[in-house]
């Protein structure tokens, strides 16, 4: 079928809405693209023209966009993206696409209400989600809409939107989150919204460059909360009336002095790793894991022991942290280490304090460790 030119000249001397429907059914991508731009135009004309056309052009835009490529619909939603005059029905249309076509239309489209990105909240894929979250100046509903449903990603597409209209509830919201989604803390620790207060719980689980940025920003006694971290470590692993510290059987003297040169072999030829530390914990092969740990993480030995035979997880987790070991190996190597002692390190198997510490630069892990294992100042 040959091409079928549209101009405003042809609608002036036929019906509009049927030569519009007959371009609309045709197959020919060049008419496709000819039809929904000449409509466009036609659209921006006077407000007599924009009136008379609007339901046919509704319906034509609706039914053209079911069929047209992906090319042509994508062109349509960037032409579309900031209009006040298109019709809704296809803006939602288009908002429901392909994530790239969709894209402009979330971002800037005045057409889209609270309840219409709403909708896509529920509806749509994730890529979708965070598109509304990341939408300059979000209303308050859509964000508390955000917040409720809890998607990581979401979350921290909403917390990188410092335009957003987010209460100081819904702050102290996304930084409680932070605690377990480790992608909320960058965005949140340059949100605009963020009170010194907030950062200072904040602080207890981000990383040291994080922690440098909070502290400039908010002017935190740094050495001051470090120092209340190391306590709190101290703490949870002083002593328990119902569950006391396993004392670990004094290690052989010859098979621990072998494995000391053997370590220190490695160590000065380059070989001593993380994942050697790793292969030694999940073969069983306790004191060569401990020997192993302290040369790496430049530890004494025997404040490793103590970590292994803690009544939590959370100080070996610290000196594994401080050498590099990641926090995918850690509950395997622990299960084996308390499958040959009597459950020790304690605690659960997942514990979400133990899990965080592997969000510490390995250089704050090493520091944390050893302010908890020095001996308290009476």
């Amino acid at each position: 079928m040959a091409a079928v030119e549209l101009s405003l000249n042809d609608v002036a001397h036929e019906s509009r809405e049927s030569r519009l429907m007959t371009l609309a059914r045709s197959r020919v991508p060049d008419d496709r693209r000819r039809l929904l731009m000449g409509i466009a135009d036609l659209c921006e004309g006077s407000a007599d023209e924009i009136r008379s056309a609007h339901e046919i052009v509704s319906d034509v835009f609706l039914t053209l966009v079911r069929q047209a490529e992906h090319d042509i619909r994508k062109a349509l939603s960037e032409r579309l993206a900031d209009v006040a005059w298109a019709p809704a029905s296809l803006i939602n249309v288009l908002a429901l696409d392909e994530i790239e076509i969709a894209r402009p239309i979330i971002a800037k489209s005045p057409l889209l209400k609270d309840q219409d990105l709403i909708r896509l909240l529920v509806e749509a894929t994730v890529e979708h989600q965070i598109e509304v979250a990341r939408r300059p100046r979000v209303g308050a509903i859509v964000v508390d809409a955000i917040l409720d449903r809890g998607e990581p990603a979401v979350l921290t597409a909403l917390a990188g939107n410092g335009t957003a209209d987010i209460s100081d509830t819904g702050v102290r919201r996304l930084v409680e989150a932070s605690r377990r989604i480790a992608g909320l803390r960058a965005p949140l620790t340059r949100h605009p919204k963020l009170t010194e207060d907030l950062a200072q719980q904040l602080y207890a689980w981000v990383g040291q460059a994080l922690r440098q940025a909070i502290g400039e920003r908010f002017r935190i006694d740094i050495d001051a909360l470090d120092a209340a971290v190391a306590e709190a470590v101290r703490s949870a692993n002083a002593g328990n009336p119902k569950t006391e510290e396993w004392q670990a059987p004094p290690p052989d003297p010859e098979r621990d002095e072998m494995e000391r040169r053997l370590i220190a072999k490695l160590d000065a030829a380059g070989q001593l790793t993380p994942g050697y530390v790793v292969r030694a914990a999940r073969e069983g092969r306790i004191s060569l894991f401990e020997n192993a740990l302290a040369v790496l993480g430049g530890f004494a030995v025997d404040d490793v022991r103590r970590a292994s035979s803690a009544k939590d997880a959370e100080m070996l987790a610290l000196a594994c942290a401080a050498v590099g070991i990641d926090r995918a190996a850690f509950p395997s190597m622990l299960a084996e280490l308390r499958a040959r002692t009597p459950g020790h390190p304690g605690g659960a198997q997942y514990d979400i304090r133990v899990i965080r510490v592997f969000d510490l630069a390995p250089e704050a892990a090493a520091r944390t460790f050893r302010r908890a294992v020095e001996p308290k100042a009476a």
